[in-house]
C-alpha cells in the first residue's frame, strides 16, 4: 500500500474509532467512501479491528472480516480473563504476591467487551519465585516460549491465551531510567482488599506506569494508535482526578516529561477531533507507520542516534559487541561468566542467522537503505 493511501486508511481507522469509544454513529456518507479491504489491513497492524468494527455495525455495515475479527476478540478477552482467574488463584494458594498489568486492567474501561483488543496478559509476579512459578504454569497446561531472558517469561496455552510473567517491569537494558525507577517496584504498590497476594498501583502511579511503558517502545521501534486510545480513555475517565503535580513530579525522576505531554496532546486533541497543528501531524504519522509493535527502520533511527552516535558503522559495533546492561538482561549465563563473553560475541551472529534469519535479513536491508 502507498504511504498517502495508507495514512488515508489510517485517518479513516482514527475516525471510526473516536466513534466507537465515544458511541456515536459514524456518517455513512463518509463510512460509504472508505475501502473496506485495506482500511481492515492497516486496523489490524494497530490491532483496533474489533474497535472499528463497532463503530460500522453502528452504522449497520457488517463486514465479514471486521465482524469475525470483533468476535474473535470477545472470544479471547473471555478466555484470558477466565485463564488469568485461574493463575491469580493458584498465585494466591502458593502465597506468591502477583499484579496484572496494563491491558488486562484498560480492556475494561473501554465501553464494549473486546473492543481492547488483547494480544496477551501480563502479569507482575514475585521474583524470587521465576522457577516456582514456571513449575506452575506447567503444571496448568502451558507451554514455556522463554525464560531467563529480559524482565519475564512468556508461556501459551492453546487455543489463544499468551501470558507474560514478569519478575520485573523493566530490565537493565531499556532506555533511560526506567529500570533504576521501577528496581523496587513493590514499595509503589498497594494491596487489594479483596485478596491477601495481590497487589494494584495508585491511579496516578498506573497513569506513570502505562506511560513509561508506551516510552519504551516509542523510543526503540516505535508504537501505534492504540496507545493513544489507552491514553484517552484512561484520562476520560480520570483525567480531572489525578493528582497532577505528583505526577509530574516522578515524570522527571524518569526523564520523560516532554513524551507524557506530546502523548497526552496528541492523544486528546485526536479523540475530541481537535484540529492538529503540522507538528502534531507528524508526530502522528510516527504512531501510523510504526504499527503497533514498532519498525526495524524505526529501532535502527533511534538507535544509530543513541549508541551509534548517527554512524553506521558504531551501530554495527554495537549489535555485533552489545554493552554489558543488554548482556546481563538477555544473557545472564555470559553476564555470570564474563570471562566467556567473547564467545558470546561469536554466538550471537550465528545464532541469529539460524534462529532469526528473517529479522536480520530485515536490519540489513533496512541499514542498508540509511
Amino acid at each position: 500500500m502507498e504511504q498517502n493511501d495508507y495514512r488515508k486508511n489510517a485517518y479513516d481507522m482514527i475516525y471510526l474509532t473516536t466513534c466507537a469509544v465515544k458511541g456515536e454513529t459514524p456518517d455513512k456518507v463518509r463510512v460509504d467512501g472508505m475501502n473496506l479491504e485495506t482500511l481492515f489491513e492497516v486496523c489490524q497492524k494497530h490491532i483496533l479491528t474489533a474497535c472499528v468494527a463497532y463503530a460500522l455495525e453502528s452504522a449497520d455495515i457488517h463486514d465479514h472480516n471486521f465482524t469475525q475479527a470483533k468476535e474473535k476478540a470477545i472470544r479471547k478477552n473471555i478466555l484470558l480473563d477466565s485463564e488469568r482467574n485461574k493463575i491469580l488463584n493458584r498465585l494466591e494458594s502458593e502465597k506468591i504476591w502477583y499484579m496484572p498489568l496494563k491491558g488486562a486492567i484498560l480492556k475494561d474501561w473501554y465501553p464494549k467487551l473486546g473492543m481492547r483488543q488483547m494480544s496477551d496478559n501480563d502479569i507482575l509476579c514475585d521474583g524470587d519465585y521465576r522457577a516456582r512459578i514456571k513449575e506452575i504454569m506447567l503444571d496448568m497446561g502451558f507451554t514455556c516460549e522463554h525464560y531467563e531472558k529480559g524482565n519475564d517469561d512468556a508461556y501459551f496455552k492453546p487455543p489463544v491465551c499468551n501470558f507474560e510473567m514478569h519478575n520485573e517491569l523493566f530490565n537493565s537494558a531499556h532506555i533511560g531510567n526506567l529500570y533504576d525507577y521501577y528496581d523496587d517496584v513493590k514499595t509503589r504498590l498497594i494491596k487489594n482488599d479483596s485478596n491477601e497476594y495481590g497487589y494494584h498501583f495508585r491511579t496516578e502511579d498506573f497513569y506513570i506506569y502505562i506511560t513509561a511503558h508506551e516510552y519504551k517502545h516509542f523510543s526503540n521501534g516505535g508504537t501505534g494508535v492504540r496507545s493513544l486510545v489507552d491514553t484517552f480513555i484512561f484520562l476520560r475517565r480520570f483525567g480531572d482526578s489525578l493528582d497532577w503535580d505528583y505526577i509530574s513530579t516522578e515524570l522527571k525522576k524518569l526523564d520523560i516529561v516532554d513524551y507524557e505531554k506530546q502523548n497526552r496532546v496528541l492523544a486528546v486533541k485526536l479523540f475530541r477531533c481537535e484540529k492538529l497543528t503540522d507538528e502534531d501531524k507528524k508526530l502522528l504519522d510516527y504512531y501510523i507507520f510504526s504499527g503497533t509493535y514498532g519498525t526495524v527502520e524505526n529501532s535502527i533511527e533511534n538507535n544509530m542516534k543513541r549508541y551509534g552516535q548517527g554512524s553506521k558503522l558504531r551501530y554495527v559495533l554495537y549489535r555485533l559487541f552489545p554493552p554489558m546492561n543488554q548482556i546481563k538482561s538477555w544473557y545472564p549465563f555470559f553476564y555470570k561468566h564474563k570471562w566467556l563473553i567473547p564467545v558470546l560475541w561469536i554466538y550471537r551472529p550465528f545464532r541469529g542467522i539460524f534462529k532469526n534469519g528473517r529479522k536480520v535479513k530485515a536490519e540489513l536491508n533496512a541499514l542498508a537503505k540509511k
